[in-house]
C-alpha cells in the first residue's frame, strides 16, 4: 500500500502531469465473460496509473495487441481508462491488486488480497475458463478455486487442469511481461495459440 501511493506521488517524469490512480485495482471486463485472464498485480507505472488492469504499459499493448486479434477485445490498445477499449466474454484481473516494489508481490500480499479475487471470478456467472499469466497467478488461481490435487499441478506454458464440478478449467501462459515478450520466451505466436485454446475450453463455435 505505502508503494503504490508512494509512486502515485512522486511519479515517472514521462508522467508527471498525470493524476495516477494510487488505489488497489479493480477487475475489468463482460460481466459475462467465459474467460477470465488472472495476471500479477498492477504495474506501478501502468495500471496504477491508468486505473485498469494491463493499460498503459508494453504488457498491456502486447496482451491487448493478442485479445483483439482473438475476437475477445475491441481495439488492439489500451492508454487509459475511457479509450473505448470494450472485451467481448473476458474479464481481466489480477491476484494482488496494488503496485508492489519491483513487481514483486510478498505471499502476505497474495494472501490478503486472495478472497477478492474469490468473490470476483464467483460473480462470473459464465465463467469456463481462467488463464494464468505466469507461474505466481497459477499458483494464487489453485488457491482461489480450492484446487487440492496432489501432486500440485505445475505451472508450465500452455499447461492445463480441466474444469471440475463448480470450477472452471485452468489454463497457463508466460506472462506478456518485457522480460518474457523481448526475449522471445513468449511470442504473439505462442499467446495467440493459448488463447485460441483457451476459446475452444470456453464453448466458443
Amino acid at each position: 500500500m505505502a508503494w503504490r501511493e508512494r509512486v502515485a506521488r512522486e511519479r515517472r517524469a514521462a508522467y508527471a502531469d498525470e493524476e495516477y490512480w494510487g488505489r488497489p485495482l479493480p477487475g475489468f471486463g463482460d460481466p459475462a465473460a467465459t474467460i477470465a485472464l488472472l495476471g500479477l498485480a498492477p504495474a506501478a507505472h501502468g495500471a496504477n496509473r491508468t486505473g485498469r488492469m494491463f493499460t498503459g504499459d508494453r504488457s498491456g499493448d502486447f496482451l491487448y495487441a493478442a485479445l483483439w486479434r482473438a475476437g475477445l477485445a475491441s481495439q488492439p490498445r489500451s492508454r487509459q481508462r475511457g479509450d473505448g477499449l470494450a472485451l467481448r466474454g473476458a474479464w481481466i484481473t489480477a491476484a494482488v491488486r496494488c503496485a508492489p516494489p519491483a513487481n514483486r508481490p510478498s505471499v502476505q500480499e497474495r494472501d490478503r488480497c486472495l478472497p477478492f479475487a474469490q468473490r470476483e471470478l464467483a460473480l462470473l456467472r459464465e465463467l469456463r475458463v481462467v488463464l494464468c499469466l505466469g507461474a505466481f497467478a497459477w499458483d494464487a488461481a489453485l488457491r482461489i478455486l480450492g484446487v487440492a490435487a496432489r501432486p500440485r499441478p505445475r505451472f508450465a506454458h500452455g499447461a492445463e487442469l480441466a474444469a471440475a464440478p463448480g470450477r472452471p478449467a485452468l489454463l497457463a501462459s508466460y506472462h506478456p511481461s518485457q522480460q518474457n515478450t523481448f526475449t522471445g520466451r513468449l511470442t504473439e505466436a505462442m499467446l495467440d495459440a493459448v488463447l485460441v485454446r483457451a476459446l475452444a475450453l470456453a464453448g466458443a463455435p
